[in-house]
């Protein structure tokens, strides 16, 4: 099941002249990796789509990394500066999320590792969607740094990791009300996606 994680509030901004977030575009990074067997490319043209025919598309711009190694996340992060960060791919067991070394091999990072990197960028990430299996354990560890942190407790089949995506990225896109927070209301759009194509992952 997908889990959620709300580290910390983010209060209004009381100050006029103070940069207020919600009128600039929000960056959303999207790293895909191990492609081998799975259809990430259906999950990301799913995500462009949703942001495109979104009421509020002006507020997102979408920034694409394919066949991504361990430097190629820390540096598209640190050169991107984006508010979500987005992975699709692979994960095992122990909460590990496959990536690539320099041949093309499967190469494992821990949630350690990760949740080190997105220490360093929380100033200006506000959420991350592992969307991958067995990827809780990370989503956990990276949440004492990030705001939200959303990850997969078991094994999830691509259909159902897609229909999250769609719902995810459909909710972030529709207008919400000063009460509602824009990231629990998305979380539980992907679900409401999930239920009703009858997806019990």
């Amino acid at each position: 099941r997908c889990k959620f994680y709300n580290h910390d509030y983010f209060p209004p901004v009381e100050d006029d002249e103070s940069t207020d977030q919600t009128t600039q575009a929000q960056k959303i990074l999207i790293l895909a990796a191990i492609p081998h067997g799975l259809r990430l490319d259906k999950e990301i043209r799913s995500i462009e789509e949703c942001i495109r025919r979104a009421v509020r598309r002006d507020k997102f711009k979408v920034e694409i990394k394919t066949a991504v190694q361990s430097q190629d996340i820390r540096r598209a992060i640190a050169e991107e500066n984006p508010q979500i960060v987005h992975n699709c791919g692979h994960g095992l067991e122990d909460g590990s999320l496959l990536l690539e070394d320099d041949g093309g091999n499967e190469k494992p990072v821990g949630a350690s590792g990760l949740a080190a990197l997105f220490k360093l960028h929380a100033d200006y990430v506000k959420c991350v969607v592992l969307n991958a299996c067995h990827s809780i354990k990370t989503a956990e560890a990276i949440s004492q740094y990030i705001n939200i942190t959303i990850g997969i407790n078991q094994p999830i089949q691509d259909k159902s990791a897609v229909k999250f995506a769609q719902g995810f990225y459909d909710g972030l896109g529709y207008e919400t009300s000063d009460k509602q927070d824009i990231f629990q209301r998305a979380f539980q759009e992907g679900l409401v996606a999930l239920k009703m194509d009858n997806l019990s992952q």
